[in-house]
């Protein structure tokens, strides 16, 4: 009965990481695949193509100061079914209007749906196997990676090849095709939360988090959402600018998604052994490292190195995020910590994707806008060196 109980618990995690595999695989990351057709057949600049996962952003620090707001009165599990669902909705109806306007609108509501499906689902994983801190460590890194990196896998093998055979004015039959594959994954990823345990709240405010003593992890996931994003939103436009070939293209962004999904596996000893900022620096390292390889190896090894150090690491950093709190933090302040957290990341975000674009128009090199965002990455690691661990015995001062 307890293998299948733990089977059990198996199989509702893998329906709580379709859920990252919609709000982020899909909802974040499938733009970058899309967006060198819509730049060639809208004629957008590299601002403007920037812009799109600005207001993504944009929404996404809305949903997350919505989460952080009703997160104490609305129970994670009704959150999170109507982010997951609100998210692909959202993608759905991107292809419909090829304006700016429509499209910043369809962005910015899968930023909002997308951060409460992916707060409160982290906020439901770190509840699973709380008498195991092992099985908890891969149960969270599991979440955040597992349906990221399929979503990212998905992506990377069909977009491209079906771009590449029926043009670039195609890109809106892409989004209707990632919309609707999120649509087919949402009664799975119902189910599962509805089969969590999840914190229950006591409906009073409870205490407050301790940010001040937890500012060293929180800067560093400010810093993290700042340089990450550059590289899944131009990759594919920078791969394009260098006149890489469609299979490779394809073939990094598949490389990309596997890495992700082996990630856990990776990080799991790390996230479960320590309560310090650690685990974030060297997370932050290998995003850095990750980011600067196509530019300095602008080859199919370089390209391909690129994809397995930043899919193995990049996913990570919530992972961190929701380990440092689930170890240090009481349950009922779990989901405002995450939240919080959130926020800072989600503002941060906003500055990564118009910043890298103006600076590729700038230079005519998108590239030193992959360069600037590794700096951004490897101080935001500096900050993470500094977290100590939390002290239940003092106060926040």
């Amino acid at each position: 009965m307890r293998a299948f109980h733990l089977s059990r618990q198996w199989l509702v995690l893998l329906g709580l990481a379709l859920s990252v595999a919609i709000s982020n695989g899909f909802g974040r990351f499938s733009y970058g695949l899309i967006l060198p057709a819509m730049r060639e057949s809208l004629h957008w600049s590299y601002t403007q193509a920037g812009w799109l996962n600005t207001a993504n952003a944009i929404g996404y620090v809305a949903g997350a100061v919505a989460t952080m707001a009703l997160i104490r009165r609305v129970t994670p599990e009704r959150l999170f079914v109507i982010g997951t669902l609100g998210t692909a909705v959202s993608l759905a109806l991107t292809g419909v209007d090829e304006s700016l306007t429509a499209q910043s609108l369809c962005r910015m509501g899968a930023g909002v749906f997308g951060a409460l499906s992916f707060i409160c689902g982290g906020t439901l994983a770190a509840s699973m196997f709380t008498d195991s801190p092992r099985r908890n460590a891969l149960a969270i890194a599991l979440y955040f990676g597992g349906g990221g990196g399929l979503g990212l896998a998905l992506c990377g093998a069909v977009l491209p090849p079906m771009l590449g055979v029926m043009g670039p004015q195609s890109w809106d039959t892409a989004w209707y095709l990632v919309g609707f594959a999120a649509l087919a994954f949402v009664p799975v990823t119902i189910w599962a939360a509805r089969n969590v345990a999840a914190p229950v709240s006591d409906g009073f405010p409870g205490s407050k988090p301790p940010f001040k003593r937890m500012l060293g992890q929180m800067i560093s996931y400010g810093f993290f959402g700042l340089g990450y994003i550059v590289y899944p939103t131009f990759l594919s436009a920078w791969m394009v600018s260098h006149h890489i070939s469609t299979a490779l293209i394809a073939a990094t962004w598949v490389a990309l998604g596997v890495s992700v999904m082996a990630s856990p596996f990776l990080w799991r000893g790390l996230l479960a052994r320590y309560d310090s900022g650690l685990p974030m620096a060297v997370i932050l390292v290998a995003v850095a490292v990750g980011s600067a390889l196509p530019v300095l190896m602008p080859n199919t090894v370089g390209l391909l190195l690129s994809a397995l150090v930043f899919g193995l690491s990049f996913f990570m950093p919530p992972s961190a995020i929701t380990s440092f709190v689930r170890r240090n933090l009481p349950q009922p302040d779990w989901g405002a910590a995450i939240s919080a957290c959130t926020v800072v990341f989600a503002v941060s975000q906003i500055l990564g994707p118009i910043g890298a674009g103006w600076i590729g128009d700038h230079t005519g090199q998108i590239g030193d806008g992959l360069l600037v965002a590794s700096v951004m990455l490897l101080a935001g690691a500096a900050s993470a060196a500094l977290q100590r661990p939390l002290r239940p015995e003092e106060s926040d001062r």
